[in-house]
């Protein structure tokens, strides 16, 4: 797994935001509804809220809810805000009245480091600490010794929550909420927006993308994915409406400078996973996405893509080491021909 986002500019996903986009279906479009958007940097990356709103609404109001409800959840999810609830819970090894939005992120991470078969493992963050201290630098025999020690700390299994309690069950754990954080924060933006009467909106956080319904006028959400290898050109563009996508991948951020030690570290070996370049996902919702675009890339093709297709309403579009694309049975319904 990947120890990025909230508030270091660490961010793997590549799939970005087409302005134009594909005409699904033609419905009439209220005249009054006009498209209003805002950017700001948020966790490390640059956030774009697009909505659609009527002339007389507040629509600044609307769009900088959204921004606060980011600065809401990032207090209590961020790694590197030492006030934070993850903070505190890493510091001291258990957390009580815990935030409920802390409760449920946790909850989802235990949930689903049993469906991805370890591939998600939010205590990862001790092993991606070596990688990050220079382990890099070490020789295959201290590696491996480091890492085989620190494994002893990873387990989602070893965290207990009774009631508004978190804790951890062994002393020198520590987690990263890095592959469901920015997701999850998402999801609350679009039910921030949904609540305050927007039908129509997208919401960008450096590439983990939640969509609100379609355009006003029936057009879909277009999002193009980078080609690794010139990211001047898309390898394939997808056709959104009330879906979320996230892709991570390995061509971005590493912790040595020769670039052989990816920063998605597979939490159940502790070393680089290396069997993909990039994994998309297309979800119900960001924090689904977020998390199994991370898992799928670790698992790698095979077992990635094997765990997408038994799952229902999720797909995947995978880029493997040797640029073979592999695709999910049911994602081609999203790709623009």
């Amino acid at each position: 797994m990947c120890k990025n986002l909230v508030l270091k500019s660490v961010t793997l996903a590549v799939a970005l935001v087409a302005l134009s986009a594909f005409a699904f279906s033609i419905s009439a479009c209220s005249p009054s509804l006009q498209r209003y958007e805002k950017n700001l940097e948020k966790m490390g990356t640059y956030v774009n809220i697009i909505i659609y709103s009527d002339r007389d609404s507040d629509y600044q109001k609307i769009l900088d809810s959204g921004f606060a409800n980011i600065d809401e959840i990032s207090k209590i999810a961020s790694n590197y805000d030492p006030e934070s609830s993850v903070t505190k819970l890493n510091t001291n090894g258990f957390i009580e009245n815990a935030p409920e939005d802390l409760i449920e992120i946790i909850r989802l991470s235990k949930e689903y480091n049993k469906t991805t078969m370890g591939a998600f493992d939010i205590t990862i963050d001790p092993i991606l600490t070596l990688w990050s201290e220079g382990l890099w630098e070490k020789s295959v025999e201290v590696q491996q010794q480091k890492i085989l020690e620190t494994l002893s700390f990873v387990g989602s299994d070893k965290i207990s929550i009774s009631g508004s309690s978190i804790k951890f069950e062994k002393e020198g754990m520590s987690v990263t909420l890095g592959g469901i954080a920015k997701g999850y924060i998402v999801d609350k933006v679009i039910e921030t927006l949904k609540s305050q009467g927007i039908n129509n909106a997208l919401v960008n956080a450096g590439g983990d993308i939640a969509t609100l319904g379609a355009k006003p006028d029936g057009e879909l959400w277009n999002v193009s994915l980078e080609n690794p290898d010139n990211t001047t050109e898309k390898i394939v563009e997808f056709a959104l409406a009330g879906k979320s996508i996230a892709t991570s991948g390995n061509y971005y951020r590493y912790f040595d400078p020769q670039k052989e030690a990816s920063h998605i570290i597979d939490p159940r070996t502790g070393y680089t996973a290396d069997k993909c370049i990039s994994a998309t996902v297309i979800a119900n919702n960001a924090t689904i996405a977020d998390i199994l675009a991370t898992s799928v890339f670790v698992l790698g093709p095979e077992d990635g893509i094997k765990l997408v297709n038994s799952l229902d309403n999720v797909e995947a579009f995978i880029i493997d080491t040797e640029r073979n694309i592999i695709k999910s049975k049911g994602i081609d319904k999203y790709i623009l021909k």
